[in-house]
């Protein structure tokens, strides 16, 4: 039996809405979309035909309720609903919900979605089909030999909820951490346990199948770029697989949907060993965040091939498309790397990627938007697809290295690094790759100072442009005493003095060999060495955002004396980021006795739990936090005494 869907609603946000509203569009099919209050302004609301309030912003009172997402679709008089990825993409019950009310439901059956969220049943799918299983292991019973284990939420994905433990005294306290964090993100705490596989390989396969017993491999996609178990880089084909391994994954991936009678999209994932054995993590049964690099390589829309298999049609072949060339993605996140991935929050002023042949931009965010504290804080995925492995990655590399992102913190300056590190372009890959490399992928990347004498600059020009003389020259005609600009550096926080003097012949850099091409309000032209570089300057306040053809940098314009009301007392510990704090170090009070890098406050923002570390150690001089407490970004938190007691010597050691 077919039907045709004439008005769809997303039950989800940002990016993936965005991207099946997009196919929507294509093919003629009215949208609808749903939004928290935190998210009214949403590009997801804007680009919808129509939209319809969940009230509240938290995810368990808007987008985990399937009840109100129902209401909302009947209300909207929409016919079919498709829930993305992440929040309610795989519950049986909401599932259920949707065709209770007779709406086309856009996913894989009931039951089969029950039966992957099954981690026992599917394991015992993947042992029928020859792939090797991790057993899992009992908390409760675990040993030193068992070390060291995964715990992994068993209602959901994307990461949230796992824990690597390396000690038995960390695992119940990981135990509880990781039950917290799945209960937030998916509304269930469950959490199981397996052996963990240092450097492993994340390998996927993408299937498609349709109610006529059709079904497509469409390939490997290799993601083992992880941070915090969630992905970063993904790219397809998967390299460096011989061939029976791969034509073996996509066996396996095959007889795992036929078993349970599969509709729709969804993705089989496998662990795969330094020596080549695969082992099955699980199947998710919906889209896939990384789905556009398997649409690229296929020539496909997956979206598309969704709501035709929902409408009841078949797959127009029984063998898939040919794969063409390679794609890689990577999830442009508002974090700061180097500072444990915190999140970012605040003002997007520009988000522009270079309209590139074979690069691809999906995004839930354009310049103008905020980036809040309530979900994941991936602005956007940057696609690239070229012939060959090498020019895809250098492709990338290169877009992302162009980009203008100026705002929050982000991991762009990360992945560029990621694509141009050796291990990654020889694809040595695996899911330790940041433990390994982060230190170095995230440590200084050379003077910023020419950016710095750039921002001064144009600084100058555009006073002397709003005094009324607008050319370049526009300086005073007699010569003067040096200026000096000062700015400070984010995130690292390193201060630069500039200095120049403005002359009849225009601005001289006077220090570092600069010689001064041309200085406009947006751009400056510098020579060192004989070598011009062109920088591209924004200012929104005291925020100097530093655009050239090899990155970008960002500086703070600072005064010329320091505000003393802007003084923390030494031991402060402040909230990183807005958040809430979701509970405290077990007896934790003040004038308790505190270790250096002891963890006492756990902070939750944007769905992820966030340690709060003791900074020395000492006493715990005060507490202003408390379970349940919100709190804004450099709210005071907790006090630490620092306790100065000699260090023992040699000799002083026990033996």
């Amino acid at each position: 039996m077919t039907a045709t869907i004439h008005s769809l609603i997303v039950a989800n946000r940002g990016e993936i809405a965005c991207r099946i509203f997009r196919t929507c569009r294509a093919l003629g099919i009215a949208t609808v979309a749903v939004y928290s209050d935190a998210d009214a302004d949403a590009l997801h609301v804007r680009e919808a035909d129509t939209a319809v309030r969940l009230p509240g912003a938290a995810p368990s009172d808007t987008y985990l309720r399937g009840d109100l997402v129902v209401a909302a679709a009947l209300a909207a008089g929409a016919d079919a609903v498709h829930p993305g990825y992440g929040f309610l993409s795989e519950n049986a019950g909401f599932a259920a919900a949707v065709q209770d009310a007779g709406l086309l439901w856009v996913g894989p059956p009931v039951k089969a979605i029950e039966l992957m969220a099954s981690k026992t049943r599917a394991k015992e799918l993947m042992a029928a089909a020859g792939v090797p299983l991790l057993a899992p292991v009992d908390p409760a019973g675990a040993r030193s030999a068992d070390l060291p284990l995964l715990l992994k939420a068993a209602a959901g994905g994307g990461g949230r909820g796992m824990r690597i433990v390396r000690e038995l005294e960390a695992l119940a306290g990981e135990l509880t951490a990781a039950a917290a964090e799945a209960l937030s993100a998916f509304g269930d705490g469950e959490v199981f346990a397996e052996p963990y596989v240092e450097r492993g390989r994340h390998v996927e396969v993408q299937i498609m199948a349709d109610g006529q017993d059709g079904v497509w491999a469409l390939g490997t996609r290799d993601c083992s770029l992880q941070r915090r178990h969630q992905k970063v880089i993904e790219e397809a084909p998967a390299p460096g697989l011989d061939d029976a391994l791969r034509d073996g994954l996509h066996a396996a991936a095959v007889a795992a949907a036929r078993a349970v009678g599969y509709r729709g999209a969804g993705t089989v994932e496998f662990l795969v060993t330094e020596d080549g054995r695969p082992y099955f993590l699980e199947m998710n049964t919906r889209l896939q965040v990384e789905h556009p690099v398997t649409e690229a390589v296929f020539g496909l829309d997956l979206v598309a091939l969704q709501l035709r298999v929902a409408e009841g049609e078949p797959l127009p072949a029984a063998l898939p498309p040919e794969p063409r060339g390679h794609a890689v993605e990577a999830r442009l996140y508002a974090e700061d790397p180097a500072r444990d991935w915190q999140p970012q929050t605040g003002a997007l002023l520009s988000l522009d990627v270079p309209d590139e042949p074979g690069v691809r931009l999906d995004t839930g965010y354009t310049g103008g938007d905020t980036i809040g504290v309530h979900y994941d804080p991936m602005l956007a995925k940057v696609i690239a697809h070229a012939p060959t492995r090498t020019e895809a990655v250098r492709l990338l590399a290169r877009a992302l290295e162009r980009a203008r992102i100026h705002g929050p913190v982000t991991n762009r300056e990360l992945l560029v690094r990621s694509l141009r590190h050796p291990d990654f372009v020889a694809a040595r890959l695996d899911t330790g790759f940041y433990e390994r490399h982060l230190a170095a992928l995230t440590a200084d990347r050379g003077d910023p100072r020419p950016a710095a004498t750039a921002a001064a600059l144009a600084a100058a020009a555009g006073l002397a442009t709003a005094g009324g003389v607008a050319r370049f020259g526009a300086w005073r005609n007699l010569p003067s005493q040096h200026r000096v600009r000062r700015y400070r550096s984010e995130p690292d926080g390193g201060e630069h003095e500039i200095s120049y003097r403005a002359g009849r012949a225009g601005p001289a850099v006077v220090a570092d060999g600069v010689r001064v091409v041309s200085a406009r309000p947006g751009l400056v032209s510098l020579e060192t060495g004989g070598v011009t570089r062109h920088f591209t300057v924004t200012t929104h306040h005291d925020r100097v955002y530093v655009d050239t053809a090899t990155g970008s940098y960002t500086f703070t314009a600072l005064p010329r004396f320091t505000d003393p009301a802007e003084r923390t007392e030494p031991g402060s510990l402040l909230a990183p980021m807005p958040g809430t704090v979701v509970r405290l170090a077990d007896g934790l009070a003040a004038g308790a006795a505190v270790e250096a890098g002891q963890p006492l406050i756990w902070l939750e923002a944007m769905k992820m739990e966030h340690r709060i570390l003791a900074p020395a150690s000492g006493t715990l001089a005060a507490l202003h936090a408390a379970p349940g407490l919100q709190v804004e970004v450099g709210a005071l938190l907790a006090v630490v005494t620092e306790s100065h007691v000699p260090q023992p010597t040699a000799s002083e050691e026990p033996a």
